[in-house]
């Protein structure tokens, strides 16, 4: 028997077929209009917000100098001729693959390298107009001016959150009016005041991760340093925990140098108002670039710093 559509009834279907795809078009419209645009970031975008959102870092003040470095363990040379500014009231990245000699400079910077027997520096450092490697130098009063905030968070375990922001300037045998005072301040300017301020008798060791690392920068706040010293102080941490060492640390350079040792690239970006791009590439490491992070970013002059900031390698 065949089978034959009545004209009309083709007529209606193709009718209804029409509303219906007019219908899911208007919705699918509606529905776009509403949907947040995804963004995706480079690190050039990155470092460029952040240059617009700060303004050109000031470099009318050197806070620290280091001029001509080279080190070495025994016989091993790590690090070769190594020449950089640190301007007060900025922030600088220190970059490059492991093993390139990041961590080794800025220990040189306070003097914590001679603490390892077979190690042995050339070059200078310089603070107010002063080497402070010259001979009769007081190296406490350098750690003092020159503060350190390490990879793991090293709060003394069997001290209080008080008596470990505190513990510096007895240490140094420095005398203060107002204890309280400072206490807090530190820990505000740490950005931890508002979790620990009931909690001032807890053991350090109580806190957590994040905590204990801002725990770590307000102790080395409290004997006011000109200059604080980074080793990839983040790599231990949260996502939110980094991003509070990281409000921190934008806060804290306004009235001081920063160098902060970093292998996120997204976080020197961010941070950073001056990066320096080190490699070994088989020898001892070596600053290849230094610049502005902007110019570092979108426009090096070195082909191993783009091929290295682009995730070529490393």
């Amino acid at each position: 028997m065949s089978h034959q559509d009545n004209p009309n009834s083709t007529n209606d279907r193709e009718a209804n077929m029409d509303q219906k795809t007019q219908n899911q078009a208007r919705h699918t419209q509606r529905r776009d209009a509403t949907r947040r645009p995804v963004s995706s970031h480079s690190l050039a975008d990155v470092a460029n917000s952040r240059l617009s959102s700060v303004g050109v870092p000031s470099g009318s003040s050197t806070g620290l100098e280091a001029r001509g470095i080279h080190a070495w363990f025994g016989s091993k040379h790590v690090l070769e001729d190594i020449s950089l500014d640190f301007f007060t009231g900025t922030v600088t990245a220190l970059i490059g693959p492991s093993g390139c000699g990041k961590s080794t400079f800025i220990r040189i910077l306070n003097r914590m390298h001679e603490f390892i027997p077979t190690a042995a520096l050339a070059g200078e450092v310089i603070l107010d107009g002063k080497d402070v490697y010259d001979a009769g130098v007081d190296v406490t009063k350098i750690r003092l001016k020159v503060g350190m905030v390490f990879q793991k968070p090293n709060p003394f375990p069997s001290m209080t959150i008080r008596e470990n922001v505190l513990s510096g300037l007895k240490l140094a045998q420095i005398k203060i009016e107002n204890a309280d005072e400072l206490l807090e301040s530190c820990l505000r300017r740490a950005g931890l005041w508002d979790e620990v301020k009931d909690r001032l008798n807890e053991y350090g060791g109580a806190l957590s991760g994040g905590q204990q690392q801002r725990l770590c920068i307000a102790r080395s706040l409290a004997v006011n340093p000109q200059v604080l010293l980074m080793d990839e102080p983040c790599s231990a941490l949260d996502p939110g925990s980094t991003l509070r060492i990281e409000e921190t640390i934008r806060e804290l350079s306004a009235s001081m140098s920063i160098v902060i040792v970093t292998h996120n690239m997204q976080q020197a970006a961010r941070v950073s108002d001056f990066t320096g791009f080190f490699l070994a590439d088989g020898g001892p490491g070596r600053l290849i670039e230094s610049g502005a992070t902007n110019d570092i970013f979108t426009n090096p002059k070195q082909q191993r710093t783009e091929d290295y900031v682009s995730g070529r390698f490393g």
